[in-house]
C-alpha cells in the first residue's frame, strides 16, 4: 500500500468515527463552542513553509470535525438540513475522487446521463409531459439569478450582447418575505438590474404573498414608466414554510405577460424534502438555457466532436467548472425509491405537527400560528413574565430571552435551534423538522432543554 493509499484509509476512519458515529449520536455534543480567538489557538492555522507529518494531519482532521457544527445531529435545528443521508454522502466522496466537472460528455459521461436521468424524472413528476431543460446549482440564491437572468433573456434578447444601455427600466416583484426578497435582491444587484428595482410585495399574517396586492404593485411600476417582466413566487418561505397562492398569481402574470418563477429552494428542495451533504437546488426552464447563457468556448464544445454534443450541457451554465451534485440525488434515490421518499415527507410533517401539538400542550409555551408545513414557530415565555399582560413591556421582555437561550445552548453543546423576528413580533424559535432520524424524544427533549435554560430570566 502507498503511503497515500494509507493515508486515505487512516483518514476515511477518521471520518466515520468522528464526523458520521459521533455526529449522530445524542449522547455527543452538537457543537464545541470556542471564541474565534480561542478557536484560532486551538487549530494551529499558521501555513508554514515545511509541511507536517501524516499523523498531525490526521490531527488537523480530527479537529475540524471535533470543532464544526454536527448539522446532522438529530438535535440540530438551528437551518435546514435534514440529518446524515448515507448514500448521498458515498456519493460524495465518489466525486471528489474521480475529480470531474459537468461540461462534456468526454469528461464527465456517467454524471452527464445521470443528471440528465434525475432531471427527466423529476420533470415528469412536475407534469411537464414536453420535455424541457434544466440544471443543478449550488443553492437556491443561484438558481434565483438563473431564473432573473433567463426571464430578463426571454423580454430583451439583445442584453446578452448589448447590454443595458438602451434597456427600459425593468423591475421584478417579490414576497416582503425574507427568504423570496434577499435572494431576488442579489439576483438584482449581480445581474445589473438595481435592487431599487425589486418591489417588495406585502404578505398576510401567515407569510403569504397578497395577490391583490401584487396587482397594485405592477400597476405602480407601470405609472412610474418602468417596464414589469419578473414575478418571484414562493412554494415554503425559510421562516413559515408558507406557501404563495401560486394560481392566482399565475392568472395576475399570464394576464400581464410577466414571467412566474416559484421559488422552491427555500423550503421543498427538488419536490422532495432533501438536504444533501451540500445544499444543491435545481432550476427548470424550456430550452432557454442554452441560448442565454452559450459562448461558444471553442476548446470545449468543438461541435464536430465524434459524438452527440447535445450532451456538453456545460455552455448552458454560467459556471464552466460544475460538480457533478445529481450523483447525490441519483444514488439516494436509487437507493430509497420514490416510495420512501414520499414516506420521509409524510413522516417530516407528521413530526412537525407533534411539535406543534405538544407546544400548544406545554406551559409558558406559544406557537406563532399553526404550521402550514414543517416550520414550527414558538415563543418561550419564562415563568417570571407569564403574569404579565400582553403588551409593549411583554414584548420588550421577551425579545431578550431567546438570545439568551441560543448563547446557553451553543455553550452547552446541547442542541442548536434558530430565532428570529418577524415584523413587529419579538424573537421567537423557528424549528423545521426534516431530519429522518429526529424522534419525539428528540422533539420533547429541545422543549425540556429550552425551559432548563431559560426558567430564570426575567
Amino acid at each position: 500500500m502507498s503511503a497515500a493509499e494509507r493515508f486515505i484509509h487512516e483518514a476515511l476512519e477518521v471520518i466515520i468515527d468522528e464526523a458520521v458515529k459521533k455526529a449522530t449520536d445524542v449522547q455527543e455534543k452538537v457543537c464545541d463552542w470556542q471564541s474565534p480567538e480561542k478557536l484560532r489557538e486551538l487549530l494551529d492555522l499558521e501555513l508554514k513553509d515545511g509541511g507536517e507529518s501524516d499523523s498531525k494531519i490526521l490531527q488537523h482532521c480530527k479537529n475540524a470535525i471535533r470543532y464544526s457544527v454536527k448539522t446532522s445531529h438529530p438535535r440540530f435545528f438551528n437551518q435546514l438540513f435534514a440529518g446524515l443521508e448515507p448514500y448521498s454522502m458515498v456519493a460524495s466522496f465518489i466525486t471528489e475522487a474521480v475529480k470531474t466537472s459537468l461540461y462534456t460528455y468526454e469528461v464527465a459521461p456517467v454524471f452527464t446521463l445521470m443528471e440528465d436521468a434525475v432531471l427527466k424524472k423529476m420533470m415528469e413528476l412536475i407534469g411537464w409531459d414536453e420535455g424541457g431543460d434544466g440544471i443543478f446549482n449550488p443553492g437556491g440564491s443561484m438558481s434565483n439569478m438563473y431564473a432573473v437572468n433567463l426571464a430578463r433573456y426571454r423580454f430583451c434578447p439583445d442584453i446578452k450582447e448589448v447590454g443595458l444601455y438602451n434597456a427600459p427600466r425593468l423591475v421584478m416583484f417579490t414576497s416582503q418575505e425574507v427568504s423570496g426578497h434577499y435572494s431576488i435582491s442579489k439576483a438584482a444587484a449581480l445581474l445589473g438590474l438595481g435592487t431599487k428595482n425589486v418591489y417588495a410585495v406585502p404578505s398576510d399574517d401567515r407569510g403569504k404573498m397578497i395577490p391583490s396586492a401584487l396587482e397594485e404593485k405592477i400597476e405602480l411600476a407601470r405609472s412610474e414608466g418602468a417596464v414589469p417582466f419578473f414575478v418571484n413566487a414562493t412554494a415554503g418561505t425559510t421562516v413559515f414554510g408558507a406557501f404563495d397562492p401560486v394560481d392566482e398569481i399565475a392568472d395576475i402574470c399570464e394576464r400581464h405577460s410577466l414571467w412566474l418563477h416559484v421559488d422552491v429552494s427555500s423550503f421543498t428542495h427538488s419536490l422532495f424534502i432533501l438536504r444533501l451533504n451540500v445544499l444543491r437546488h435545481t432550476v427548470f426552464f424550456q430550452s432557454l438555457l442554452q441560448r442565454c447563457h452559450s459562448a461558444k468556448a471553442s476548446y470545449l464544445f468543438q461541435q464536430d466532436k465524434f459524438y452527440d454534443v447535445s450532451y456538453d450541457t456545460g455552455d448552458k451554465s454560467v459556471q464552466c467548472s460544475r460538480k457533478p451534485d445529481a450523483f447525490k440525488f441519483w444514488l439516494m434515490w436509487k437507493a430509497l425509491g420514490s416510495s420512501e421518499l414520499e414516506r420521509r415527507v409524510d413522516r417530516a410533517l407528521a413530526m412537525a405537527r407533534y411539535l406543534a401539538q405538544t407546544v400548544k400542550k406545554r406551559e409558558g409555551f406559544h406557537l406563532l400560528m399553526k404550521p402550514e408545513y414543517a416550520n414550527v414557530c414558538f415563543w418561550y415565555v419564562p415563568p417570571a413574565l407569564r403574569g404579565l399582560p400582553d403588551g409593549p413591556e411583554l414584548w420588550r421582555k421577551l425579545h431578550t430571552v431567546a438570545p439568551v437561550i441560543k448563547e446557553r445552548m451553543m455553550k452547552t453543546g446541547s442542541m442548536m435551534i434558530g430565532y428570529q423576528t418577524h415584523g413587529d413580533k419579538p424573537n421567537f424559535f423557528r424549528m423545521v423538522v426534516i431530519n429522518p432520524q429526529v424522534s419525539k424524544q428528540d422533539l420533547d427533549f429541545v422543549l425540556d432543554e429550552i425551559h432548563s435554560l431559560g426558567k430564570d430570566l426575567r
